[in-house]
């Protein structure tokens, strides 16, 4: 059983890979930009960690969603509805939380299968 850790820092790795399962960290977006330009960022980061695990968005099994305000949800949703394209779609939750900072709009965290 091996665990192989993608970018790695003194405190957490970007991805983590384990039993055919990536588990990424959460990913944000450019401090002080707008919910969808975020939302924008974050999956591209995201498409970008799977690809480089050896998967990609179709893989995704579970994506949970944290907004700093509820009232984003329609704009983070037009984005992400775009990107996932409904045929692939995972289990999903979302939620308001306080983030890391103010500047920070919406945060992603996905798993994703290998095969």
């Amino acid at each position: 059983m091996t665990i192989e850790r993608l970018h790695s820092g003194p405190r957490m790795s970007q991805a983590v890979i384990h039993n055919d399962l990536v588990y990424l960290a959460g990913q944000v977006g450019a401090p002080g930009e707008d919910a969808a330009a975020q939302t924008r960022a974050v999956l591209g980061k995201i498409d970008a960690l799977l690809a480089e695990a050896g998967t990609d968005k179709s893989r995704i099994l579970t994506a949970t969603i944290w907004l700093a305000d509820m009232s984003d949800f329609g704009a983070m949703n037009a984005v992400w509805d775009q990107w996932v394209g409904g045929a692939d779609a995972p289990a999903r939750a979302t939620g308001e939380v306080k983030l890391a900072t103010p500047d920070y709009r919406v945060e992603i965290i996905v798993t994703a299968a290998l095969s």
